[in-house]
């Protein structure tokens, strides 16, 4: 599974995971000063506001395994909503469709690459439209689902719509801890969004999420999507983004399903949103064939 940090006021952000240093026996010092002048270095720059968002998830640091690409298809629709524009030109928030095919690539055990192509909405005024194109890297500690304690690092880079974002060009810096206490799961995302235009104006989205894991294939979780605004001076209470989700997840052979409703806590925020992933595996690494007891010498 994976999630989404939200930002509305003037819009909702983007979204997953951290680098081959960060290794299951833990961080080394010299290994955590090089962590931590990335981040500062990918933090030297940040953004101004979107309308929208196509992807509603909080990450947990899970990735598809090296060989695999997977595919998540990202719906949102906000059935009552903020009826003005972010920005003059913005798409409209209330009564859209907003959705993405996202196509996740498995390249070691703590590295996945990510495309999300295209983001689209169909909405009043403008009709059918396409959006953005985002690339993302995320980096995470190995096989994060086995352990108590998980963290990772994923940045996004999209080209953005001028009806989509103020700017084309915007990025998210998300880092992901959590703890699997079995069967709870709490899991923080403390996103900072950037347009590049300067250290005080990236914005802070954190987003969470609070998980109860019924049975292998049930999962019944709240999650909060927030937004309060550049970081150099939050914005008021209720100019800030606010909303808290009930959320289900359910896994199968097939095809994985979260699908959840969101409301509104302040005047910033849409009123009601629903949001739909579906997910599966397009490709996974041939198992390698049996062999039968002539290939192992003998007969029966």
């Amino acid at each position: 599974m994976r999630y989404a940090g939200a930002r509305l006021g003037r819009g909702v952000g983007q979204m997953k995971r951290t680098f081959n240093f960060i290794l299951p026996h833990g961080f080394a010092v010299r290994k955590a000063l090089i962590f931590l002048s990335v981040v500062l270095a990918a933090i030297a720059a940040p953004r101004v506001g979107c309308a929208q968002t196509d992807e509603i998830q909080v990450y947990d640091a899970e990735i598809a395994e090296p060989g695999v690409i997977n595919l998540m298809w990202h719906q949102n629709f906000t059935p009552s909503g903020i009826k003005e524009p972010a920005f003059p030109g913005a798409i409209i928030s209330d009564r859209s469709y907003n959705g993405v095919p996202e196509l996740a690539f498995g390249i070691t055990p703590w590295f996945e690459q990510g495309l999300y192509l295209p983001v689209y909405s169909v909405s009043k005024g403008r009709g059918s439209t396409l959006d953005s194109v985002k690339l993302r890297e995320l980096f995470v500690r190995p096989h994060a689902g086995d352990h108590t304690f998980f963290y990772g690092m994923n940045f996004e880079f999209s080209y953005n719509a001028s009806y989509w974002d103020v700017r084309h060009f915007t990025s998210e810096i998300r880092p992901i801890i959590g703890l699997h206490l079995h069967p709870v799961d709490i899991i923080i995302n403390p996103i900072l969004d950037t347009d590049w235009t300067g250290v005080s104006n990236y914005f802070f989205a954190p987003s969470m999420r609070l998980a109860y894991n019924y049975s292998p294939k049930w999962t019944f979780a709240a999650e909060h999507y927030a937004d309060y605004g550049p970081v150099r001076q939050f914005a008021t209470v209720s100019g800030q983004y606010h909303s808290l989700w009930a959320v289900v997840d359910h896994t199968s052979k097939v095809l994985d399903v979260e699908a959840g409703i969101g409301f509104g806590l302040t005047a910033a925020t849409d009123k009601v949103t629903l949001k739909l992933m579906l997910s599966r595996d397009i490709r996974r690494p041939h198992e390698p064939a049996e062999a039968t007891p002539n290939q192992q010498g003998g007969t029966p």
